[in-house]
């Protein structure tokens, strides 16, 4: 598939796998967006509020859903997309995004996501549009 024009109905776009999540992506995130909350940067405070450790920002997983339109960053952008999170993202994991084409009405594509840890499991899934240049 070379564009994102070109997709038909029940197509998908290339999944985004990101690398394991380790914790400096987590502190840099903390920095960027001001959310220094403990149980996304210190082990025993998440530990103690009854979590099995460090967990990563749910905005920080949902920002990384935008990577799997920027390839077709040529052809129109990404106007809107609304998620429900479905799980946690802890420290290690291999987070693979995914995009299905749902529905195409004029210039908007509208695309069903989601997000899946190495271990199979949700941790979210929601719907984008990307709208296609004039």
């Amino acid at each position: 598939m070379n564009t994102i024009k070109q997709l038909e109905i029940g197509e998908g776009i290339n999944p985004i796998e990101l690398p394991p999540v380790i914790p400096e992506m987590l502190v840099r995130y903390a920095e960027a967006s001001g959310d220094h909350n403990p149980i996304h940067l210190d082990e025993d405070e998440a530990k103690r509020l009854g979590l099995p450790g460090i967990i990563a920002h749910g905005m920080w997983t949902m920002g990384n859903l935008a990577k799997l339109f920027t390839p077709y960053y040529e052809e129109g952008f990404l106007s809107d997309y609304q998620i429900r999170f479905r799980g946690m993202v802890f420290l290690g994991d291999v987070i693979t995004f995914r995009a299905k084409l749902e529905s195409r009405e004029d210039r908007l594509l509208r695309f069903q996501v989601s997000a899946t840890n190495h271990h199979g499991m949700d941790v979210l899934n929601g719907k984008a549009i990307f709208k296609l240049a004039d």
